[in-house]
């Protein structure tokens, strides 16, 4: 897929940009550049290639190092709400700010 100067044209009156003569020829030539690597991509056999949930699973000797989904503080809003300047049955009240 190849753009011309009248598709970037067409892009940016939708986008509403206003790009002068020597920005549509940088934003062709840089676009024209991102189709032709999609274009190298879609060349590439991956017949009976599977497609991957996580990057990782292709690697068996290396796990998520994620940490463990546990409560580490305490339940402290008593203590965490003191401050404020007012509280309506454990939930801050605010201004109204739309009228």
């Amino acid at each position: 897929m190849s753009l011309t100067l009248s598709d970037i044209g067409r892009i940016a009156n939708l986008a509403r940009l206003e790009l002068s003569g020597a920005q549509s020829e940088t934003m062709l030539t840089q676009l024209n550049g991102f189709f032709d690597i999609v274009e190298q991509m879609n060349a590439v056999d991956t017949t009976g290639v599977e497609p991957l949930a996580h990057p990782t699973a292709v690697i068996d000797h290396v796990s998520l190092r994620l940490r463990p989904d546990v409560a580490s503080e305490p339940d402290d809003r008593e203590a965490n709400q003191k401050s404020a300047p007012a509280v309506e049955r454990g939930l801050f009240l605010v201004p109204k700010v739309i009228e």
